[in-house]
């Protein structure tokens, strides 16, 4: 039973992401770099936050101080990210097969969110996935047994919502428009808070508004990459034909 809910709950969190890096990204070696890049900055900003978690020694206790720096980092990152992209496109298109990289703008913020979700997939759910296994299941005697499908639910949110985000960042700093940019971090800072219910077992508070705040990003990251409802309808027409 409990290495099915492993498999499950694996599939559920890293099922999607797996399936557009294999469709969208795995055929270029150039967006794998890019994917991979994106990866380490998310790394590295998860170690300055930890560093500053660790060096402010009152405040260790409360979560929510950690998690504002780690969003701090995130964004800053995705920035260096943003600004370490544009001023490489010439040179990727060179060194690339596909001459096409980089011609649509947004497909490098596709790319880098990517990697930045799924590493922090990887960081929030691996632990639980490990302990998902066994020797026991949750929900007997103490805690809930919706912990781990909730905690795998949470964590592909986080990894879709990183890939809009970076289309959106990277698309507000191109057009210089602010409210996108705004929405980007609020947005952030609003899912992240309302992580910290999950202490008190609340998990459809959490996963509701996340979901719902999901499904506005998308719609904009989709407007923002060019993206119309004639474009939409016209592509799953021809992969029907």
């Amino acid at each position: 039973m409990t290495l099915a809910e492993f498999f499950s709950c694996s599939l559920l969190a890293f099922g999607a992401p797996v399936i557009m890096f294999a469709l969208t990204i795995a055929h270029d070696p150039v967006r794998i770099i890019i994917m991979i890049a994106a990866a380490f900055g998310w790394l590295l900003a998860f170690l300055l936050s930890s560093l500053v978690w660790f060096a402010v020694v009152p405040l260790r206790s409360y979560l929510a101080f950690g998690m504002v720096f780690a969003i701090i980092f995130q964004e800053l990152f995705r920035y260096g990210m943003y600004l370490l992209l544009r001023n490489t496109e010439a040179g990727l298109k060179e060194i690339s097969e596909n001459h096409d990289i980089g011609s649509n703008k947004m497909e490098m913020a596709y790319v880098s969110g990517l990697g930045f979700g799924a590493m922090s997939g990887a960081f929030a759910l691996i632990n639980v996935l490990a302990d998902s296994v066994g020797p026991g299941s949750l929900g007997l005697q103490s805690g809930t047994e919706y912990f781990f499908v909730s905690s795998a639910a949470m964590t592909l949110c986080m990894i879709l919502l990183n890939t809009f985000w970076s289309i959106i960042f990277f698309s507000g700093l191109d057009e210089r428009n602010s409210l996108k940019i705004t929405w980007v971090i609020g947005s952030h800072f609003f899912v992240s808070g309302l992580s910290l219910l999950n202490r008190k077992e609340v998990y459809v508070a959490t996963i509701v508004p996340s979901y719902i705040v999901l499904v506005a990003t998308a719609v904009i990251a989709f407007k923002s990459a060019g993206g119309t409802c004639k474009s939409l309808y016209q592509s799953f027409s021809t992969r029907s034909s």
